[in-house]
């Protein structure tokens, strides 16, 4: 009797995941293919090109973007760069001949003085990065180093406003591209990947032939 009872009991169980299941059935995974920045290998004239025609368009809701230099620049001055918009990332790269470096990509909140300390929590981030060989030791103390001596080594700045706004930006000397994502996409779950100042042909990895320096 008393299995009979266990069996009715398991036979319940199941039954009422079941229902439950159909009931509340699981969230699904957010896969997003939105992304700024060149493909790896792109034609940088091909990339530059798209990226002008992202800013085509006459609606007035705000967009994610992505603003590239043409050359790097010191991390005080972000604010002249934003056009007063939201900042929400700051990437970062310390580019050395024939050297590869990576990019550090500092999310932020709101605010000109928080995007400008950026550049101390980039140096930490690079700190805290283990390593497991001697070259990749030089590179990552090389880095922070020239990270916490203020380098013009911001690359990248992700924000958000309307395509007007940001067709100003586009403008703006020292701004090598302004790419926008369509008004749809969602905040966070889109890559990102600069375009860097040295990638004058194509958007290729740098290449780790050569020494790196003491400092």
């Amino acid at each position: 009797m008393r299995r009979v009872g266990f069996v009715a009991a398991a036979v319940l169980s199941a039954i009422l995941i079941v229902v439950l299941g159909w009931a509340i059935p699981p969230r699904a995974a957010i896969i997003s293919t939105d992304r700024l920045g060149p493909e790896s290998g792109e034609v940088v004239a091909q990339y530059l090109d798209r990226a002008r025609k992202s800013l085509e368009g006459g609606d007035s809701e705000g967009h994610w973007a992505l603003l590239s230099f043409t050359e790097g620049v010191t991390a005080d001055r972000i604010p002249e760069f934003g056009g007063g918009l939201r900042i929400s990332e700051i990437d970062y790269h310390v580019t050395v001949d024939r050297v590869a470096t990576p990019i550090i990509a500092v999310g932020v909140p709101a605010g000109d003085a928080v995007a400008v300390a950026s550049l101390k929590s980039a140096a930490a981030q690079v700190e805290s990065t283990p390593t497991f060989d001697d070259r990749s030791t030089r590179v990552k103390n090389l880095v922070a180093a020239r990270l916490r001596a203020n380098c013009p080594c911001v690359v990248g700045i992700v924000l958000y406003g309307p395509l007007a706004q940001l067709r100003i930006l586009a403008a703006h000397p020292g701004i090598r591209a302004v790419e926008a994502l369509p008004a749809d996409a969602a905040a966070g779950v889109f890559a990102v990947s600069p375009l860097l100042p040295e990638q004058a042909d194509t958007a290729s990895p740098t290449p780790d032939d050569g020494p790196v320096p003491a400092n």
